[in-house]
């Protein structure tokens, strides 16, 4: 197949099988567990996979949830604009593997909770449970309607799918399988996904080490374009990507997904044995695959296109990275949906409606029909990072402190995202490279100092995204605190 098919939007046979053995077999998994399942009768077997599941199967799906088709898609693209020094996440999630097991994990683990919320009514009372539980399902819907349309349209670019077919196409297979099997299936179609991605990736690494004559020259191209930026600790805030905006606030980013995320925490606590092995193997799984992905695909990975060209004379290769891209979206779209279905049971229905096991099991097989299909994150974990910090590690917060610190860091953290999307930061700042790997000097622009703008444009809205997330939970906790301290009424703590 040459780059001119491509181009033109189209797959051979071979991709297209490929492709769909990828959705075939997915779906498969959902039927088994289904019939595996079928004696099944409570809520918990359910959404919780009966907690009999193992370590390697865990770890490899919380590995899966978060590899998205924006991972696939977006981080060459973004190594290749701004430099390899986002390698340095390698740094954060060491940092999040230990907050994580050694403060959340222990705490959730022992209380045998659904949902994470759950924690939030008996640290604090009902009301910081459901405000908790609302912006966790906002902000996941959010997020999930990015994941699934990045997909989507690399799909219709590349075979001329239509874009919402390929959208509904996504929720059709995510709901039938997470209908069907419930966690077991997320859980083991995440594992299936996660080797679809891996085989995606490594076909285009041995591609590309082959096209440039091995991993040398890749690496000597990458210096001379200057992606190789890794010595850079200027402390400045305002910029976007240097040593301590990655390692610091990247450990805020990711301990808000792996330490309080429904998604994530649902699998530490449904496994068979309270081990921290399951978590520890995730991370380094995240921390090994990515680096290796987005450091041997700089050069060769600026867009789907660059990629499928590299690869189009192989028949079923491009069809192989598009159903990876793909994997990415369904595994995180799977997770979300089982995710969402769990707090709406456990946090909105079981506390006001009394159901017997039966129905809660239908209702939740039902509620991920419905999440898929009103799907669509933003700066929310922030705050919510801050209100579990509060809770776990501040025994004299109470429950009027915890709202005002939620709603306080949530506002904050609102006023900074949206901010920046309106004043976005100036190329100073973000140092865009330039887009050629001759030289390696940096694109400049003229600074984004533009009449009308307010003053907090080049200061406060040009913060590095990567702040966001801390600024929310320092907010939070410091807000938190205060109002604790003078409305002097302690809550007492079940942690």
């Amino acid at each position: 197949m040459s780059g001119d098919s491509l181009m033109s939007g189209s797959f051979v046979v071979a991709d297209y099988v490929v492709f769909a053995l990828m959705l075939v077999v997915s779906a498969a998994v959902g039927v088994y567990y289904a019939w595996a399942d079928r004696g099944q009768r409570s809520s918990g077997d359910f959404l919780m996979g009966g907690r009999r599941l193992t370590a390697l199967p865990v770890s490899l799906s919380l590995t899966a949830s978060f590899m998205s088709a924006i991972t696939v898609l977006s981080n060459p693209a973004e190594v290749y604009r701004y430099g390899a020094n986002i390698g340095f996440y390698g740094l954060s999630y060491v940092m999040t593997m230990v907050v994580t097991s050694e403060v959340f994990l222990p705490v959730f683990y022992r209380l045998a909770i659904t949902s994470t919320y759950e924690y939030l009514e008996l640290r604090f009372n009902r009301a910081t449970r459901l405000l908790g539980t609302v912006l966790f399902i906002v902000q996941t819907i959010l997020y999930t309607g990015i994941v699934i349309y990045a997909p989507a349209l690399a799909l219709n670019q590349v075979t001329g799918m239509d874009l919402w077919g390929a959208v509904i196409s996504t929720g059709v297979v995510c709901t039938f399988y997470c209908t069907m099997g419930g966690l077991k299936a997320v859980v083991w179609t995440d594992v299936f996904q996660l080797g679809v991605m891996l085989a995606g990736f490594l076909s285009v690494i041995i591609r590309s080490v082959v096209l440039q004559g091995g991993v040398f020259p890749i690496i000597s191209d990458s210096q001379q374009g200057g992606r190789l930026n890794f010595l850079d600790f200027d402390t400045n805030p305002l910029r976007r990507h240097t040593f301590w905006t990655i390692t610091v606030g990247g450990t805020f980013v990711w301990i808000s997904i792996y330490g309080i995320n429904q998604a994530q925490v649902q699998r530490y606590i449904s496994f068979l044995f309270y081990r921290e092995r399951c978590l520890h193997d995730s991370i380094l799984y995240n921390s090994i695959f990515f680096r290796i992905y987005r450091h041997l695909c700089t050069v060769e990975q600026t867009k789907l296109y660059c990629v499928l060209l590299i690869i189009a004379d192989y028949p079923g290769l491009p069809g192989l990275f598009v159903a990876a891209a793909y994997s990415g979206s369904l595994s995180t779209v799977s997770s979300s949906i089982n995710a969402l279905a769990a707090v709406t049971v456990e946090d909105l229905i079981k506390p006001y409606i009394n159901m017997s096991e039966k129905h809660l099991s239908w209702t939740s097989k039902g509620l991920s029909e419905w999440v898929a299909a009103i799907s669509i994150f933003g700066v929310i974990g922030g705050p919510l990072l801050g209100l579990f910090t509060l809770g776990i590690l501040c025994p004299f917060a109470n429950s009027k402190g915890a709202l005002s610190g939620l709603l306080s860091g949530l506002v904050v953290s609102l006023w900074v995202g949206i901010g920046a999307q309106i004043y976005p930061p100036p190329p100073k700042m973000t140092r865009p490279l330039s887009l050629t790997t001759e030289g390696s000097s940096i694109t400049t622009a003229p600074l984004h100092n533009i009449d009308g703008n307010p003053l907090l444009a080049d200061n406060w809205y040009s913060l590095s995204y990567l702040y966001f997330s801390p600024i929310g939970t320092i907010v939070a906790i410091s807000v938190g605190l205060l109002v604790s301290l003078f409305t002097g009424t302690v809550t007492y703590s079940t942690a």
